[in-house]
Protein backbone atom coordinates (compact mmCIF):
# COMPACT_ATOMS: atom_id res chain seq x y z
CA UNK A 1 0.00 0.00 0.00
CA UNK A 2 0.87 3.16 -1.14
CA UNK A 3 1.02 6.22 2.06
CA UNK A 4 2.60 9.52 2.36
CA UNK A 5 3.38 12.89 0.97
CA UNK A 6 7.20 13.27 -0.45
CA UNK A 7 8.40 16.38 -2.03
CA UNK A 8 11.37 15.58 -4.74
CA UNK A 9 13.37 17.17 -7.12
CA UNK A 10 13.12 16.95 -10.87
CA UNK A 11 16.21 16.62 -12.72
CA UNK A 12 16.65 17.95 -16.52
CA UNK A 13 16.23 14.38 -17.82
CA UNK A 14 12.88 14.39 -16.48
CA UNK A 15 13.98 11.70 -13.60
CA UNK A 16 12.23 11.70 -10.16
CA UNK A 17 13.26 9.93 -7.07
CA UNK A 18 10.60 7.30 -5.25
CA UNK A 19 9.77 7.07 -1.47
CA UNK A 20 12.56 4.41 -0.59
CA UNK A 21 9.22 2.60 0.99
CA UNK A 22 7.28 2.84 -2.11
CA UNK A 23 10.48 1.14 -3.96
CA UNK A 24 9.50 -2.47 -1.52
CA UNK A 25 6.25 -2.72 -3.04
CA UNK A 26 7.38 -2.65 -6.88
CA UNK A 27 8.99 -5.57 -8.28
CA UNK A 28 7.84 -5.98 -11.81
CA UNK A 29 7.89 -2.19 -13.00
CA UNK A 30 5.24 0.50 -13.41
CA UNK A 31 2.34 1.53 -15.43
CA UNK A 32 1.93 5.72 -15.51
CA UNK A 33 -1.10 6.93 -16.67
CA UNK A 34 -3.61 9.64 -16.13
CA UNK A 35 -6.84 8.95 -14.85
CA UNK A 36 -9.12 12.03 -13.89
CA UNK A 37 -6.94 14.68 -12.65
CA UNK A 38 -4.01 16.46 -13.55
CA UNK A 39 -1.50 14.38 -12.23
CA UNK A 40 0.31 10.91 -12.88
CA UNK A 41 -1.03 7.73 -11.87
CA UNK A 42 1.40 5.33 -11.40
CA UNK A 43 0.45 1.81 -10.59
CA UNK A 44 2.43 -1.43 -10.12
CA UNK A 45 2.10 -3.34 -13.00
CA UNK A 46 -0.43 -6.04 -11.47
CA UNK A 47 -2.62 -3.40 -9.66
CA UNK A 48 -2.70 -1.65 -12.99
CA UNK A 49 -4.04 -5.00 -15.00
CA UNK A 50 -6.24 -5.47 -11.98
CA UNK A 51 -8.01 -2.21 -11.85
CA UNK A 52 -8.36 -2.36 -15.69
CA UNK A 53 -9.87 -6.16 -15.91
CA UNK A 54 -12.54 -5.47 -12.78
CA UNK A 55 -13.15 -1.68 -13.64
CA UNK A 56 -13.39 -1.13 -16.98
CA UNK A 57 -15.99 -2.85 -18.97
CA UNK A 58 -15.43 -4.97 -21.96
CA UNK A 59 -15.08 -3.44 -25.27
CA UNK A 60 -18.28 -4.95 -26.47
CA UNK A 61 -20.72 -3.85 -23.45
CA UNK A 62 -19.44 -0.12 -23.48
CA UNK A 63 -20.91 3.23 -24.02
CA UNK A 64 -19.35 6.13 -25.93
CA UNK A 65 -18.03 7.75 -22.93
CA UNK A 66 -16.83 4.23 -21.44
CA UNK A 67 -14.85 4.34 -24.71
CA UNK A 68 -13.79 8.03 -24.45
CA UNK A 69 -12.50 7.35 -20.77
CA UNK A 70 -10.59 3.98 -21.98
CA UNK A 71 -8.85 6.07 -25.06
CA UNK A 72 -7.43 8.36 -22.12
CA UNK A 73 -6.36 5.85 -20.11
CA UNK A 74 -4.75 3.79 -22.50
CA UNK A 75 -3.28 5.97 -24.67
CA UNK A 76 -1.51 7.95 -21.74
CA UNK A 77 -0.10 4.89 -20.31
CA UNK A 78 3.63 4.32 -20.29
CA UNK A 79 5.74 1.29 -18.82
CA UNK A 80 8.55 2.58 -15.95
CA UNK A 81 11.21 0.91 -14.13
CA UNK A 82 13.35 1.93 -11.15
CA UNK A 83 16.98 2.61 -12.11
CA UNK A 84 19.74 1.43 -9.89
CA UNK A 85 19.42 5.17 -8.00
CA UNK A 86 15.65 4.19 -7.30
CA UNK A 87 14.23 7.19 -9.79
CA UNK A 88 11.93 6.40 -12.57
CA UNK A 89 11.80 8.77 -15.96
CA UNK A 90 8.69 10.52 -16.45
CA UNK A 91 7.27 10.79 -20.36
CA UNK A 92 7.54 14.19 -21.36
CA UNK A 93 4.08 13.88 -22.33
CA UNK A 94 2.94 13.42 -19.25
CA UNK A 95 4.96 15.90 -17.17
CA UNK A 96 4.18 18.31 -20.23
CA UNK A 97 0.08 17.84 -19.37
CA UNK A 98 0.36 17.90 -15.59
CA UNK A 99 2.88 20.75 -15.62
CA UNK A 100 5.39 18.93 -13.84
CA UNK A 101 9.18 20.62 -14.11
CA UNK A 102 11.16 21.08 -11.55
CA UNK A 103 9.45 19.94 -8.36
CA UNK A 104 7.34 16.97 -7.81
CA UNK A 105 4.55 15.70 -4.95
CA UNK A 106 4.46 12.33 -4.72
CA UNK A 107 1.57 10.83 -2.84
CA UNK A 108 0.30 7.74 -1.80
CA UNK A 109 -3.00 6.64 -2.56
CA UNK A 110 -3.69 3.19 -1.51
CA UNK A 111 -2.82 0.92 -4.55
CA UNK A 112 -1.22 3.48 -6.35
CA UNK A 113 0.15 6.85 -5.99
CA UNK A 114 0.38 10.06 -7.85
CA UNK A 115 2.53 12.30 -9.05
CA UNK A 116 1.65 16.29 -8.87
CA UNK A 117 3.26 19.29 -9.49
CA UNK A 118 4.04 21.19 -6.53
CA UNK A 119 1.76 24.20 -6.62
CA UNK A 120 -1.54 22.28 -8.19
CA UNK A 121 -1.07 19.96 -5.71
CA UNK A 122 -0.85 22.32 -2.66
CA UNK A 123 -4.18 23.92 -4.63
CA UNK A 124 -6.19 20.40 -5.03
CA UNK A 125 -5.20 19.18 -1.51
CA UNK A 126 -8.19 19.76 1.28
CA UNK A 127 -8.24 20.79 4.63
CA UNK A 128 -9.76 17.79 7.47
CA UNK A 129 -12.44 19.53 7.89
CA UNK A 130 -13.41 19.52 3.94
CA UNK A 131 -12.83 15.91 4.30
CA UNK A 132 -15.31 15.31 6.69
CA UNK A 133 -18.15 17.22 5.09
CA UNK A 134 -17.04 15.04 1.43
CA UNK A 135 -16.95 11.93 3.40
CA UNK A 136 -20.17 12.45 5.10
CA UNK A 137 -21.88 13.26 1.29
CA UNK A 138 -20.28 10.28 -0.18
CA UNK A 139 -22.35 8.60 2.54
CA UNK A 140 -25.55 10.08 1.50
CA UNK A 141 -25.61 9.01 -1.53
CA UNK A 142 -25.14 5.61 -0.63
Amino acid sequence: MFLGTHEYKVDNKGRVPLPPKFRKDIETGLVLTMIADDCITAYTQEAFAEMTSNQLPSSFSMSDDQRRVNRHIFSNAEEASIDNQGRISLPSNLRERCGITNEAVILGNGNCFEIWNKESYHKEKISAGEARQRMDSLEERK
